[in-house]
């Protein structure tokens, strides 16, 4: 099993910063792909960004390439989500998931293990 909790939300303008953090426990995590996903109201859960077990790949939305960052701290087991040039279609609650098999980064289904979620708003 692995457990994960996600913090790091909160309220920021339009054009701030963010940093989301994962942190996990129980099974070693460096065996597990990483992804973040988020869900607004009225909305379909939907893919945010991935990093694979080594940290050497990652996949990100169309939405927010260029402006969000994945990466992983294998050696503390934590997963980061670095958010730049917040805008206000990025308001939703983030998850974080974990995979120890995922052929399909973007799939939901391909992922095992959530979080409960951290809000993030952006008042524009």
């Amino acid at each position: 099993q692995v457990q994960l909790v996600e913090s790091g939300g909160g309220l920021v303008q339009a054009g701030g910063s963010l940093r989301l953090s994962c942190a996990a426990s129980g099974r070693n995590l460096r065996s597990y792909a990483m992804g973040w996903f988020r869900q607004s109201a009225g909305k379909e859960r939907e893919f945010v960004a991935a990093i694979s077990k080594s940290g050497d790949m990652r996949l990100y939305a169309d939405s927010v390439k260029g402006r969000f960052t994945i990466s992983r701290d294998n050696g503390l087991i934590t997963g980061y989500l670095q958010m730049n040039s917040l805008k206000a279609e990025d308001t939703a609650l983030y998850y974080c998931a974990a995979s120890s098999a995922v052929r399909n980064w973007e799939d939901i289904s391909d992922y095992g293990y959530w979080g409960q979620g951290t809000q993030v708003t952006v008042s524009s």
